[in-house]
């Protein structure tokens, strides 16, 4: 296969916090190119599950040859199918889409690609692209034996949200930021290899790092405030409201109602001063007054967090747990804590009286245990 390799304009600086680094925005790299850099190349998506559905059907949309490897029978095959990938032509096993594609996109989960890889390794012949969307595999390759060969590119292009968040914001016409890197460049073609298949995926821009840096990133940001911080928090100041004799709809809507459907979005829209600046004088004070005292009472919480995830302690947990066989049944355990837990059922019964179309069903909201009220939503 003859490969034409395409120049693209010099990267974006764009200065970040006082802090000038490299990005790539449409304007340096268009879809049009990037169609013309993979013209010729078979994109072959390895897993159909969290990722894999979002970034296919994006490099599907944009123009891009894309095929699915899913094992069959699984929800996810069918799932493949049902978003229109077709048996037999664009929807393979593992090792058919691994012979045909150039481009292996593997995106099934980390405990899954350890399993897995024994499969895929043969199919890696010289010149082929390995892509990850997570930095795991290769940065704890000692510990998941994920060793790929030398003679081919491995790239990543890590979305900053999951795979249905890609995917609904591209139907929106937006896009999610990425990071991309390179670990290994046999063919010369890495890194427009891995600018196309960012902007094909659908990403809004794209910035570098490596992929030690993002899996440390991710790690920490996960198990942090987009994730474990954030239920820590909310369960802490809920969990006090309601000691201190407050309703659970009160408590709930002050701890969480309020966060995400009106303050959040501010800061989203212009960041955290102009979410200070559109609430009240007494609410800017006391933010001011109190977040310092947060950052420094949870600072060496992040900090034993980030030295856990650079020790591969966290790495090994999630190998552990994940690889075994009950591990789905321990997890719906797990999640259904939460969603049983009192905050939670208070949440559902709040987001049920959030204004809805005409027409819609009589609910009971259940709060704590008590029918508190029967509304029209």
């Amino acid at each position: 296969m003859y490969f034409i390799k395409i120049k693209f304009k010099k990267m974006a600086k764009i200065n970040f916090g006082g802090v000038e680094e490299n990005v790539v925005t449409r304007d340096e790299f268009s879809l049009a190119k990037a169609q013309e850099v993979l013209k010729d190349e078979t994109i072959a998506i390895i897993g159909y599950g969290v990722q894999g559905p979002g970034q296919a059907l994006n490099l599907k949309d944009n123009g891009f040859n894309v095929i699915i490897g899913q094992r069959s029978p699984s929800t996810s095959y069918d799932k493949a199918i049902a978003d229109g990938f077709v048996p037999g032509e664009t929807l393979f096993s593992i090792e058919e889409a691994c012979e045909k594609g150039t481009i292996i996109q593997y995106l099934l989960s980390d405990a899954a690609q350890i399993a897995v890889w024994p499969t895929i390794k043969p199919y890696l012949t010289k010149g082929k692209a390995l892509y990850f969307s997570h930095g795991f595999g290769i940065t704890y390759k000692e510990r998941t034996g994920i060793i790929p060969p030398e003679d081919i590119d491995v790239i990543l292009a890590a979305p900053k949200g999951s795979g249905t968040s890609l995917r609904r914001l591209f139907l929106a016409g937006k896009g999610l930021n990425s990071s991309y890197a390179i670990f290994q460049d046999a063919t010369g073609r890495a890194q427009e290899r891995i600018v196309a298949l960012g902007i094909g995926i659908g990403s809004g821009y794209l910035f570098e790092t490596t992929f030690k840096r993002e899996v440390y990133s991710d790690l920490t940001g996960e198990r942090g405030t987009l994730m474990g911080a954030i239920q820590g928090l909310f369960a802490a100041q809920y969990n006090l409201l309601r000691e201190r004799g407050h309703s659970p709809s009160e408590a709930f809507n002050e701890t969480v109602e309020e966060a995400t459907e009106s303050l959040y979005p501010l800061i989203a829209e212009n960041g955290m001063d102009w979410m200070y600046a559109n609430c009240s004088t007494t609410a800017q004070r006391g933010a001011l007054d109190w977040w310092k005292k947060f950052r420094d009472a949870t600072a060496p919480v992040f900090a034993e967090l980030y030295d856990s995830v650079a020790a591969g302690n966290e790495a090994q947990l999630s190998i552990d747990s994940n690889s075994q066989a009950d591990y789905r049944d321990k997890l719906q355990v797990e999640l259904d804590e939460l969603k049983n837990s009192e905050m939670w059922r208070a949440g559902k019964a709040v987001r049920a009286l959030r204004p809805k179309q005409d027409g819609e069903s009589t609910y009971s909201a259940t709060i704590g245990g008590n029918t508190e009220s029967k509304l029209e939503v």
